[in-house]
């Protein structure tokens, strides 16, 4: 065919089975996302810490503190993932919520 390699179309430098990359081929991060809390008026404070030590993974001090954004502010974030994870663990809180009774949502907001 015209415009065919001899050589099978790899560049000189190029060993056989190897890949060739651009320098500028890199691998990026992927985008995160923020998994913010909401307040309501039913779900108890014990129920958020709880929900942000065992599905988030915060010391408890650290849950006690973004648990109290969440009742004074009316949001607060959990944590910052891959959408991904982000999604997966917001599942996970809005699940465990409503299997207690309790109306809790979270949201996922761009990083």
């Amino acid at each position: 065919m015209a415009g065919e390699r001899k050589d099978g179309g790899r560049p000189q430098w190029q060993q056989e089975g190897e890949v060739a990359t651009r320098p500028d081929d890199r691998v990026r991060r992927p985008r995160q996302y923020r998994v913010v809390l909401l307040n309501d008026d039913y779900t108890t404070m014990e129920f958020v810490v709880m929900v942000l030590v065992e599905i988030f993974h915060h010391p408890r001090q650290r849950a006690i503190e973004i648990m109290l954004q969440v009742h004074h502010q009316g949001s607060g974030v959990a944590g910052i993932y891959p959408y991904a994870i982000a999604e997966s663990k917001a599942r996970r809180v809005m699940q465990l919520a409503r299997s207690q009774g309790y109306p809790l949502r979270c949201t996922l907001e761009p990083a």
